[in-house]
């Protein structure tokens, strides 16, 4: 039988790739939008890491969504660098979610206050697509934006806490195979995953309509 890490991974690949393949990601990777598709890419970033963080240390000792809390993995102080970097020290003033980035952020906090196991769900399509994905995306970043290597721009996706990415995603699907849900639950949260890609495609989907590239 395959373990739960697994399942998930390959219930989810059908939506996985059509998020990675979207038409604003395959223009923004190909050089072909400007930095302020990227800058307006980052911002609703925020808004989705805010969610999935700002209620993190409640969950820190719940069963199920615990062991999942790792603040080497937190994002929010690196996005808000970049933004400063991307944006001017006034950032926050310009900040404004799309609609369907505020769907998206609505679900994740939904799930981080009232359910741990849609929470991992979340958890698990965001953090684990920053550590494999989310390098390409900082290396295209900065080829084609002149962002210094791993530094302003580009910090979102730089995990200094973590120095072996490939034994910590090792880990991470260890605590998948050990979660403490029964077969129904399981069931559950890789729906969950699978919406949350959706609502990440929606995004993409948004972005795109706001930065058509030019026929």
């Amino acid at each position: 039988m395959d373990s739960f890490s697994t399942v998930i991974r390959t219930a989810s690949h059908e939506q996985h790739m059509e998020a990675e393949t979207s038409t604003f990601m395959s223009d923004l990777l190909g050089g072909r939008l400007g930095v302020d598709a990227y800058a307006r890419y980052t911002e609703q970033l925020w808004f989705v890491y805010e969610a999935l963080e700002a209620g993190a240390g409640r969950l820190t000792s719940d069963p199920v969504a615990g062991p999942f809390v790792r603040p080497e993995l937190f994002r929010l102080p690196a996005l808000e660098r970049d933004l400063a970097h991307l944006r001017g020290a006034d950032w926050r003033a310009g900040l404004s979610a799309l609609p369907a980035t505020r769907a998206y952020a609505e679900r994740v906090r939904a799930c981080a206050e009232r359910w741990p196991g849609g929470y991992i769900a979340h958890h698990y399509t965001r953090y684990l697509g920053d550590l494999s994905g989310g390098q390409i995306i900082r290396d295209r970043a900065e080829r084609t934006w002149g962002f210094e290597r791993k530094g302003d721009g580009v910090r979102f996706y730089v995990f200094e806490g973590i120095t072996n990415p490939a034994a910590f995603k090792r880990g991470y699907r260890e605590l998948l195979d050990a979660v403490r849900a029964d077969d129904l639950e399981k069931q559950r949260i890789v729906a969950e995953c699978k919406r949350a890609f959706a609502l990440n495609t929606a995004v993409f989907r948004a972005l795109g309509e706001e930065f058509p590239l030019s026929a």
